[in-house]
């Protein structure tokens, strides 16, 4: 297991290199500087390459805490560290900004700490950025609830399900619940947890142990919602739901004398989080590199296609004069050719050169073999398309040899010979034309794949992940957005 996830972790660290020196080449060349506007455009998705490439090299893990105000974040983080740390109280908001804190549990394996600031707090519109850059970097996402979720909560856990990150669901401050009720609420986090959302039980007042007040919520949830869960019907696994009482409630403690006397003091109970320092030190050890690796593969995916998207946002008019002039000369190649069959390969060849040659405006990675295979994939994945070249390479083609070879004889066969020339040229134009339209999506989408591609590598990952893994659980959702 360990030999493969370092495996994991050379591949990603080969293919943000391969991308960085790709980018590197642009450079040096010319075509990135001779655009000073696209430079400054794309220079913080090369910055995060960098950074990221850094970070895989650095080996160190990033656990971030996300929840709503007043449900312990600080509080578990410090129970993990063994030490008071960060800053915690009874008012809400105690945390105002991220604040990460290094911890090595076992003295083995580097971790990076994340505290976050509630979810809900006010000013939360100025604090989204922030919580997503968190988010992004997050290598295993920590989200800590205190009770039942609430229908905040549960919005906030759809939206951290979309970020692609492995995620346990921390139920802190059991102190507060009986044995029954914490039962019962873990079976219910259970369920959420996985997206199962149509009922929800909350409870009454946890300290109020002999009581319990039970009723339903029903969760109104849109279709893009539902997508951004793990699969329905399966609760989460012991890995994916710890819990904890990070910082215990004192209790009251009767105390009794040698002399005879009784008093009462308040002890504070030690915390207990042996739990989740196990499940998370487990991950770390089954999967560790092979999450760090994955993270940095799909953060170098987002900036290439970062990088791709705005550069053909910026070259958007040259692209179109280069299809438009290669839509005429593979028009005219067509027209004047008066052999047939070899319209078919005179057109493929022009529509191998289009897709180069959009490649080389927008400097993207790009060979013979892969504009190729962006070709054939173009074609077959739009029959009509196929069927018109063929069809007229057969029916039009053939009458224009014919005509051409017959027109010494007969000159009215010249006629003949210049309309199937003509129509034949239409088709020919329209299919180059269309093949260049569908090359600019291809481009833009398919940047990251060929070899050591960041979504190739991603997939080469995510097909060796053990049933038994954190990972195992994102695959599908993962797989969906290559």
């Amino acid at each position: 297991m360990r030999n493969l996830q370092e495996t994991h972790l050379n591949r990603a660290r080969a293919s943000l290199r391969q991308a960085l020196s790709w980018y590197g080449y642009l450079r040096k060349s010319g075509q990135l500087s001779s655009n000073p506007e696209l430079v400054g455009l794309v220079k913080p998705e090369l910055e995060a390459l960098n950074a990221t490439l850094n970070k895989l090299d650095s080996n160190v893990i990033r656990i971030a805490a996300f929840g709503l105000v007043s449900r312990g974040k600080s509080a578990v983080l410090n129970a993990l560290l063994g030490d008071k740390i960060l800053q915690t109280g009874p008012l809400n908001g105690v945390t105002q900004w991220p604040r990460s804190v290094r911890w090595q549990p076992g003295g083995k394996v580097l971790v990076e700490l994340i505290d976050t600031p509630g979810l809900d707090e006010i000013e939360g519109e100025s604090r989204a950025d922030m919580a997503r850059e968190v988010v992004h970097q997050a290598d295993l996402i920590l989200f800590v609830v205190s009770g039942d979720i609430t229908r905040t909560e549960y919005k906030a856990l759809l939206e951290l399900r979309q970020a692609q990150k492995p995620l346990i669901l921390v139920f802190n401050k059991i102190d507060l619940y009986p044995d029954t009720d914490r039962g019962a609420i873990y079976q219910n986090l259970q369920q959420l947890g996985a997206g199962n959302h149509a009922t929800c039980s909350t409870w009454g007042n946890p300290r109020r142990s002999q009581t319990r007040y039970r009723f339903a919520i029903a969760f109104s949830v849109s279709p893009w919602e539902k997508t951004a869960v793990a699969p329905q019907g399966k609760p989460l696994l012991p890995d994916e739901i710890v819990m904890v009482a990070a910082e215990p409630a004192p209790m009251e403690v009767r105390v009794e004398w040698s002399d005879g006397r009784v008093s009462y003091e308040w002890e504070t109970p030690p915390p207990q989080v042996d739990e989740l320092k196990e499940t998370i030190l487990n991950i770390l050890n089954r999967e560790g590199r092979s999450l760090l690796a994955l993270n940095a593969l799909i953060q170098a995916r987002d900036a290439e296609a970062a990088i791709a998207q705005k550069t053909i946002d910026l070259r958007q008019q040259e692209a179109e004069n280069i299809i438009w002039q290669f839509t005429k000369y593979k028009a005219l190649a067509v027209m004047l050719n008066p052999i047939a069959f070899l319209d078919i390969l005179g057109g493929t060849v022009a529509d191998l050169a289009l897709i180069r040659a959009l490649a080389r405006l927008y400097g993207l990675p790009m060979t013979s073999y892969q504009a190729g295979k962006i070709l054939k994939t173009i074609l077959f994945s739009s029959g009509g398309l196929l069927l018109l070249e063929l069809g007229s390479s057969l029916v039009l083609g053939l009458g224009k040899s014919t005509a051409a070879i017959t027109s010494a004889d007969n000159p009215s066969n010249i006629t003949a010979f210049a309309g199937s020339a003509i129509a034949q040229a239409g088709i020919a134009g329209y299919g180059a034309y269309s093949v260049g339209k569908a090359a600019q999506v291809y481009l833009e989408k398919g940047c990251t794949w060929g070899q050591l591609g960041a979504s190739s590598v991603i997939q080469e990952i995510l097909s060796q992940v053990d049933q038994n893994t954190i990972l195992y659980r994102l695959r599908q959702e993962l797989g969906l957005k290559l």
